[in-house]
């Protein structure tokens, strides 16, 4: 028997008293039904595994009768596991930004891409209507058809043990995840008017000048569109990108109060070399500076998964570049979910 095939035992002139499903590797959860006729399992059998069902059945006269069968679920030649999922405590922090997607990455190639993404719930104690997506075969992300609702407290819950994933190809255990997405803080900045402007719930609370990508090359060019807070880091190392030391446009800078917004080594960092061309004109290799100031305060500032929305450039952040999630609009995302849209459940 396939592990993800539902279990069904049904009385006949009667009803069900109880049914229990047992193994050695654990019992099969299951409902009865209302009119106490039918019993159906509402969890996943584990792969290469016996269970006995037990059920006592009730007939017209009030006689109960016990009987009992075994049956047997395929074998699985491959396990998978979530190699990492996002959020995450240590990362990120449990609480994130109103833009932060859930992502969910695989030790094994997915074929069964339906059978896995019919297991991923998302429960939410706002309404919010979302969907799943797949980036290859071992990465699959959520987000929202908008950003989350501040203070939104989310929920994940993988369940993929016994689940199948492809020929063969079983998941090993269940995963759970709780976050909470924090205040709703909107950074949006031009490289045209050279300014950052956040806004928390709704109300500007901040102005910085800014000094984006000088361009000319297009690698120096800062990326337009919806970025992510994906880090906070007190210190980095800048490498010039594809030029090694000793050749002309080599550098090598520590850099303090970073925000990293791609994986194409764009941050919003302090700058005090720059802090004469903020506000006015575009100097750097494609980061956003700001001041030593400003910097403090917007890592302070900052969750991880804040959208940070550069407008100007004629360079666009890709969907793959870091965490371009909201890059796709909502007919795009969708292309590459398998079973579509739909609300989230309240808890």
């Amino acid at each position: 028997m396939p592990t993800d095939q539902t279990v069904v035992v049904a009385a006949s002139g009667g009803t069900l008293k109880s049914v229990r499903v047992t193994g050695k590797q654990g019992g099969l959860p299951g409902v009865l039904s209302a009119d106490g006729t039918r019993w159906r399992s509402s969890g996943t059998a584990k792969p290469g595994s016996t269970y006995t069902v037990t059920s006592v059945a009730v007939n017209a006269d009030g006689k109960e009768k016990q009987t009992s069968t075994t049956f047997s679920t395929v074998k699985a030649t491959k396990l998978f596991d979530i190699a990492q999922i996002t959020p995450n405590k240590y990362d990120t922090g449990l609480t994130v930004g109103v833009g932060m997607p859930i992502m969910i990455a695989f030790d094994q190639p997915v074929t069964d891409r339906v059978s896995v993404e019919r297991n991923l719930v998302v429960l939410t104690s706002k309404p919010v209507h979302g969907a799943w997506h797949w980036f290859d075969d071992k990465h699959v992300d959520f987000r929202p058809a908008e950003y989350w609702p501040a203070h939104t407290k989310v929920r994940v819950e993988a369940h993929l043990a016994g689940v199948r994933g492809g020929d063969g190809l079983y998941g090993k255990r269940d995963v759970k995840l709780d976050f909470k997405i924090g205040r709703s803080q909107i950074t949006k900045g031009s490289t045209n008017n050279h300014v950052l402007v956040v806004r928390r719930d709704g109300k500007e609370i901040r102005t910085m000048p800014m000094s984006a990508g000088q361009g000319g090359a297009w690698k120096y060019y800062t990326t337009s569109g919806v970025h992510l807070a994906m880090s906070r880091e007190p210190v980095t190392v800048m490498t010039s990108p594809g030029i090694g030391p000793g050749s002309a446009g080599y550098y090598q800078l520590t850099v303090y109060n970073t925000v990293r917004i791609s994986n194409s080594g764009e941050y919003v960092h302090s700058a005090p070399w720059s802090v004469g061309a903020q506000g006015n004109s575009n100097v750097s290799h494609g980061c956003v500076n700001i001041s030593p100031e400003n910097a403090a305060w917007f890592i302070k500032n900052t969750l991880i998964g804040d959208p940070i929305i550069i407008t100007g450039s004629p360079r666009p952040l890709e969907p793959t570049n870091g965490w371009g999630h909201w890059q796709e609009n909502w007919k795009q995302w969708l292309q590459w979910s398998s079973i579509k849209d739909g609300p989230t459940m309240e808890f």
